[in-house]
């Protein structure tokens, strides 16, 4: 199914898209809201597939989508992508932060990072939905969207293997780590990590929907695309990623309980945002992210904030 929250009349509702209508769950405690959903878990999923030959339809058009859940109870971001990680290091030179652009076969990857899927948590109350505005952030002048997937678990554990790890995914979404990159620059020569390079309101995109994992298989290879006002600038492929998502669920549950309808993320496929790329978003830039089976989620860049300066820089 390819579930949607979507606003009709300033109330949300779920629903599960079929052509150009959304069959409406409604009625029953677990369809109360998308995380209602998942926490129903497999007899939940079975109730909507009973429900929906009698539901009531809306169009597509008709409607406001939402991010499929608008705020997640926890987010994480992984790094499992090494094209990504080693182009986005060659292009430092960008930033002052090197001499010049490197070969990316010669950038020093650490050995960690092949033996773990290391992340970051993300603002789970910054998510935004299909065909939001995106606030330009502060006085950034290189902002930048990632281009990932994001697999929603649908059962909690702690210490789960990587064998079991599959049976925790509820299903798969487009996720778009926007990124405001010389401050990310800036932040980074700390050495704590990132902090308001991909922390506003806004930043963190997805959806257009979520499809449940019956659907979809990321080691299937699915295409991953990027469009900035109709013109393709990324390519990749799901199946290039070094730490595949049990990877990362088992990682990430070591020692800590994980719960029904956190948000796991990939991190950038390779080629897949602006600074591998050596180029960046404007102010009314349309950015177009589409996975194959996962639909195509669409965002609007919006004018440079007003208000204030941090100087940091």
């Amino acid at each position: 199914m390819k579930l949607v929250t979507f606003e009709a009349g300033g109330r949300l509702s779920i629903g599960a898209v079929e052509g150009e209508q959304i069959a409406v769950l409604s009625g029953a405690p677990e369809f109360a809201s998308m995380q209602a959903l998942i926490e129903s878990g497999e007899a939940g999923l079975t109730a909507a597939r009973a429900a929906l030959p009698g539901s009531r339809r809306v169009a597509l058009n008709e409607v406001r989508l939402r991010a499929p859940l608008p705020v997640p109870i926890q987010m994480r971001d992984a790094l499992c992508f090494e094209q990504h990680l080693r182009q986005a290091r060659a292009n430092r030179h960008l930033f002052g932060r090197a001499p010049a652009r490197i070969d990316p076969a010669d950038v020093e990857v650490p050995d960690l990072w092949y033996r773990r899927p290391v992340y970051y948590t993300a603002n789970r109350f910054a998510v935004c939905g299909p065909d939001d505005k995106i606030p330009w952030p502060w006085d950034e002048t290189c902002l930048d969207y990632e281009l990932e997937m994001a697999c929603v678990l649908g059962r909690s554990g702690r210490d789960i293997s990587v064998a079991d790890a599959p049976a925790h995914v509820f299903g798969y979404m487009i996720f778009n780590d926007f990124s405001a990159r010389d401050t990310q620059m800036a932040e980074m020569a700390v050495g704590l990590g990132t902090s308001k390079a991909k922390d506003w309101d806004g930043a963190n995109a997805m959806g257009p929907w979520l499809v449940t994992a019956d659907e979809v298989d990321p080691a299937a290879g699915l295409s991953m695309r990027a469009w900035v006002n109709g013109d393709l600038w990324s390519e990749g492929r799901s199946d290039t990623m070094h730490h595949d998502f049990a990877d990362v669920i088992a990682f990430v549950s070591h020692a800590q309980t994980l719960h029904a309808g956190e948000v796991l993320c990939s991190g950038t496929v390779g080629n897949g945002c602006g600074l591998e790329l050596g180029r960046f978003l404007s102010p009314g830039d349309v950015v177009e992210l589409e996975i194959e089976g996962l639909g195509r989620l669409r965002n609007t860049i919006g004018q440079p904030c007003a208000g204030l300066r941090m100087a940091m820089k």
